[in-house]
């Protein structure tokens, strides 16, 4: 209901916003999570360098769980935004024999993209390790990059 209510006064539209601008919203929040994951992870591994602990996959890093926090709540809003703009637009653009394809449709699309991440996680691993060097995505986590992914 809030959600509902928080667009619609910003819009100035009684229904609030429409269906791409949620999708829109929701892409947007998605870009900035990852933006400040990676800014997380770059902090993690340089308090990794200063502590010694670069050479050491078993030791806890002294940094607080709460770095994690804003882009996970960014991540949830994310899924509010993106995931029920891409049901509402697939359930509102097919016609109503087939509105059960069209949610099926937005599902699959989450399915489809998973997919084609563990193919580019597959590359990465590849280019990135190859010629004896450390690859980003490292079985040892602090000698990894996932700030570059």
């Amino acid at each position: 209901m809030t959600l509902s209510l928080f667009p619609s006064i910003f819009s100035r539209k009684p229904y609030g916003i429409t269906m791409l601008q949620n999708i829109g919203i929701g892409l947007s929040l998605s870009t900035i999570s990852m933006a400040i994951a990676a800014l997380v992870e770059m902090k993690r591994l340089r308090i990794a360098q200063e502590h010694g602990l670069v050479d050491m996959p078993n030791a806890t890093i002294p940094m607080r769980i709460w770095w994690l926090v804003p882009q996970y709540v960014l991540l949830g809003l994310n899924n509010v935004f993106a995931y029920i703009g891409l049901q509402e637009f697939f359930y509102d653009q097919v016609i109503n024999e087939l509105r059960s394809i069209g949610i099926s449709l937005s599902i699959s699309i989450l399915g489809i993209g998973s997919f084609l991440s563990s193919f580019l996680i597959y590359f990465l691993e590849n280019i990135t390790g190859e010629d004896d060097q450390e690859s980003w995505l490292n079985d040892k986590l602090n000698k990894a990059h996932l700030d570059y992914f």
